[in-house]
């Protein structure tokens, strides 16, 4: 499937800034939802359960929400598309011909950091924080991202987790404070953003893509979404 030439509409169910800019990155005009589900109340022992669990969950709770919006007459179906996106979160937006058309393609995700065996997800202070990027000072830590696609006209759905592994040089005590200071790590799984300007620089290596790490790896992402459209 490409892109461009695709007659499938998509809704991102994420609220991620990061999520958004890939998928804009990839190509693809898509509208945005949020799940709003209560992550604590999903728990399993294996990252890779959890990730796909949670990413199920939220597609279920979108589905909803849609099935609900259609017995209203579709009064609050999105029907604003995402262009394209900012690191600042400004995305650039545009009305389409068929700003009424019922999205197809329903794509959630979730991520965690694993870090010594334990499963971390978005920091509950930024004293978690704080030792969160700490442990990682001269150490690794990998990401589990999952991504779940649904047809939400033949049905179809797919989930999958994709793995990258981090190793960093180490990171000064100031750097640490500045990022715990502008507030960003404290929105994401781990406290782990490695594109940022102040971490990257510490970045040693990187076992699989920085997309991956960012939540949304295009490879699986792309897999899925033409599994999808041919079921």
């Amino acid at each position: 499937m490409e892109p461009a030439e695709s007659p499938f509409r998509i809704i991102l169910g994420s609220s991620s800034i990061a999520r958004r800019k890939i998928l804009a990155e990839m190509g693809y005009e898509f509208a945005l939802m949020s799940a709003d589900i209560d992550e604590k109340s999903i728990r399993t022992e294996k990252p890779e359960e959890l990730v796909m669990a949670l990413a199920k969950a939220k597609a279920d709770a979108i589905v909803s929400k849609l099935q609900t919006s259609d017995d209203q007459k579709k009064d609050v179906i999105p029907s604003i598309l995402i262009a394209s996106d900012t690191a600042e979160g400004k995305p650039k937006l545009h009305s389409g011909e068929d700003k009424d058309a019922e999205p197809t393609l329903l794509i959630t995700c979730d991520q965690v950091v694993v870090y010594d065996g334990t499963i971390r997800e978005k920091p509950s202070s930024e004293e978690e924080a704080r030792q969160f990027i700490k442990d990682y000072s001269g150490k690794h830590a990998a990401t589990l991202s999952s991504v779940f696609v649904t047809n939400l006209k033949t049905g179809f759905s797919k989930v999958d987790c994709d793995k990258a592994e981090i190793y960093f040089h180490e990171i000064p005590d100031d750097v640490v404070e500045k990022l715990i200071e502008e507030g960003l790590v404290l929105r994401v799984a781990g406290a782990l953003i490695i594109e940022h300007p102040l971490v990257a620089p510490y970045v040693k290596n990187l076992i699989g893509t920085s997309d991956s790490v960012m939540g949304l790896p295009k490879a699986l992402t792309e897999k899925l979404l033409k599994e999808a459209v041919n079921s």
